[in-house]
Parts: structure tokens; sequence; C-alpha cells
């Protein structure tokens, strides 16, 4: 096969260097300078690539380390770019020189970079990084070390940066923190901490922050303190083990929030307590979904809750009780979290919210039970409001699903206005029209 010439009719050589170069920076830089064999129009294109995208992995490991480090370096020595968007080196658990990622750094700050992720230990975080102006998007993942081989050794001013993810294997408090505090114009933080050792309290008061999801994947035997100062906050997703103390002040009720704790791990602190004290910090919220909790302490009253979603996570009637304004509840439930044929315990007065506010709900299980129907059958029979109910259910037989069907049919709703739909592997249907205004 011939290599393409001058003179063949190509459209994508015709096309703009500018158009070109924004094509190449969509590939991985290794890709992109592989072009430049094309043709002569192709030579030099690689080097006006906005984004610079290095991962040595299995499949780079073929010349080693070394080599690949020096690819890295002809590529920013040739790079003619008047502004980076984008600054990808990602080592994995690979030692790589401090010196050397300083300097790639530096060349990156030079080019007025727009977003840098970084995976390399160890790590000495460049003046010129902790002073850059134009970067506005900042990832920095250290767990492949299970010692602190970064440092934020000079003071932090980020004036442009609005998104910050950290992952660290532990003690976050003398370099993270550090950071936070230079971005003064901070919108969104992710931060995971492998291990964390609740040797000091985590402290956000970040009054410009709209998004925060805080995972600490394994925690110590002490109990530290997550005070959260965000008045302006929009989503906050945490999870991981829950060995904290969370202090909630003046979180906005628009807030929606995702809670995934694995475990509730404490020595000082009942579970309860824990649990009790993070729900009720975040109990005026709007919006709440429940990801694989292990623990089935009462919920506080949520007055404002407009919208509840329970995946992997399933009890009893005192959810919704809980919930006098709710208004769409989903519910997924796998077998994972089912505790024999007594999920469901049927509340001695029915809920506020069944009366006059709950219009949608979903419901999706992997194995049916026969508290799923005893569930449905209290629903539909006390929610006088009910538009829509959506049973899905994609692993029961053609009988099974028939069977199942008839049943909901049967089931009498307390509003007219309701419909009963069921998602099988068959497909969508029907099962129950409305049967007035």
């Amino acid at each position: 096969m011939s290599s393409i010439g001058e003179n063949v009719d190509d459209r994508i050589s015709r096309l703009p260097e500018d158009t070109l170069s924004h094509i190449l920076s969509l590939m991985p830089t290794k890709c992109a300078v592989r072009t430049s064999v094309l043709s002569k129009k192709w030579r030099f294109s690689w080097m006006l690539v906005t984004n610079l995208d290095f991962d040595y992995t299995v499949k780079h490991s073929v010349n080693g380390l070394d080599s690949f480090s020096k690819f890295v370096d002809r590529v920013l020595s040739n790079c003619k770019t008047s502004r980076l968007q984008l600054f990808r080196l990602r080592f994995c658990d690979k030692v790589v020189s401090k010196s050397r990622v300083s300097s790639w750094i530096d060349k990156a700050v030079r080019l007025d970079v727009r977003e840098l992720d970084m995976q390399v230990v160890p790590f000495e975080l460049p003046l010129s990084l902790l002073t850059c102006k134009t970067l506005t998007n900042l990832r920095l993942d250290f767990s492949g070390s299970k010692h602190d081989g970064w440092e934020c050794a000079s003071s932090v001013n980020l004036p442009c940066l609005k998104t910050l993810d950290i992952v660290v294997y532990t003690n976050p408090f003398v370099n993270v923190f550090k950071l936070i505090h230079g971005c003064p114009v901070l919108e969104s933080l992710s931060l995971e901490v492998k291990f964390s050792d609740n040797t000091g309290d985590y402290v956000f008061d970040i009054p410009t922050l709209k998004q925060l999801k805080l995972i600490l994947v394994t925690c110590g035997y002490a109990v530290n303190s997550v005070v959260l100062n965000v008045p302006n906050l929009e989503h906050l997703s945490v999870g991981g083990m829950l060995g904290s103390c969370f202090v909630v002040n003046d979180l906005p009720p628009s807030v929606e929030v995702l809670v995934s704790f694995d475990c509730v791990v404490s020595y000082e602190c009942t579970m309860l307590d824990l649990w009790s004290q993070f729900m009720r910090g975040i109990s005026g919220v709007k919006s709440l979904t429940i990801q694989e909790v292990l623990s089935s302490s009462p919920l506080p009253v949520f007055q404002n809750l407009k919208r509840l979603d329970l995946k992997s996570f399933w009890y009893s009637g005192e959810v919704v009780k809980c919930c006098p304004a709710l208004e769409h509840l989903s519910i997924e439930k796998s077998g994972k979290y089912c505790w024999g044929e007594s999920c469901w315990f049927e509340p001695k007065l029915v809920p506020a919210c069944m009366l006059t506010n709950l219009t949608t709900i979903n419901f999706t299980t992997r194995t049916w039970q026969t508290c799923d129907m005893e569930f449905l059958a209290y629903v539909l029979a006390n929610a006088e409001v009910l538009k829509t109910v959506t049973v899905t259910w994609e692993s029961g037989s053609v009988e099974e699903e028939r069977r199942l069907c008839t049943k909901l049919t049967e089931l009498p709703t307390a509003s007219r206005s309701c419909e009963i739909h069921f998602q099988g592997a068959s497909g969508p249907r029907v099962v129950k029209a409305a049967t007035g205004h």
C-alpha cells in the first residue's frame, strides 16, 4: 500500500491547518506524532496540537520507561502551539525523576495550559504550577504510592481554577487543603482518600463551591469531623466508609445529595450516632439518592424532600413516612440487600406524601419477592394523586411476566389518574390505564 502523496486527492490533507491540529488533538499524542510519516503536508501538523496525552501503559513499555520519557521530552521541545488546552501525564506506579516531571509541567505552564491531569509518583508540585494563571482544571492522582510522595511546598495562587480532582493514599491535610485554599473561584472539588487515619478534621469552607465529592475508602479507628461550610453547593456526593462526624452548616435546600457509604466504622461513637448525625445534617434537601448503605437506622424527617432514589437499599414503609413532601420515589432493589421475604413493613398510618404529593414511582427488582407485591399493593391503594407506576423486572420468564402483569392489573388504585407500566425482557407495556381525571 503506497503512502499518501502530495498529488493524491485526499480530503483530510486539504483541510485547513487548524482543523488538522484539532483532529490530531483528539488522539493519544503517540498516534498524532505517527501521522508525520504520511506526507510532507502532515510532517509538522502534530506540532500544533492543543492536547498532549502521554500514557505509559503496557503498550508503551516495550522500549522501557527511559525511552518513553525521552519521547515526552522530544514532543514538548517541538510543540509549537500557542496555547495548550490539555496536558495529561499518566505513569501509574512507575517512579519518574522529580526534576524531569517538573520540567514537563513548566513547559506546559509556559504554553498557557488550561487542563492538567497528572498520575505520577513521586511528585513535587513546581512553583510554576502553583501560580499558574491559566489553569482551570487540575487532576492529581497519587494513589499509586502508599506514602505521601508529593509535596506542595510553596504558597498556592490559582486564580482561574474551577475544578480540582485529587486522589491520595493518606494524610491530605498538609498538601490538599493548601491547594484548596489557594483556589478562590473553585466550583467543583473531588477528594478521594484511600486510607483516612482520621488524625485531623476535614474543613471545607468554600463559599464558591457548587459540587463536592468526598470518598474515604478506608477509615482508621479514631473519629474526626468533616465540616461543610458550602452555602452555594448544588451537588454533594459522599461515600466509602463512614468513620467521621459530619457537621453540615447551611446546606442549601436545592442541593442534590448522593450517599454511597459501604459501611459505618467507629470505636468512639456508635454506628447509629454517625449515621443519624449525617442524615440530620442533610435533612433539608429536596433530592436524595441512597446507594449501598449497610445501616437500617431510622431516617430523620425530610420536610422538603421531593425526590428520593433508593439504589441497592430497601426497607419498610418508614422510608416514605419520613418524607411528607415526596413527589417522586425510585427504588432499585437488588437481591444483594433483600432479607428474606420481610423487606416491606406496612406503616401504622398512611404516610402524608401518599395523600397529597406522591405522583411517580419507579420500582426495579432483580429477584421478585412477596414483599414487592405487598409494597405495590399498599402504595396503589393509598396514594391518592399517583399518576405513574413503572415496574421493571427483566429476569423473569415470559410466563412469569404474564402472571405478574395480571396481578398488577387486579390491584385496586386510589388514584383514578394512575397508569401502571411494566418493563420486562419482552419489552415495555401499559398494564393498567388511568380510569379518569
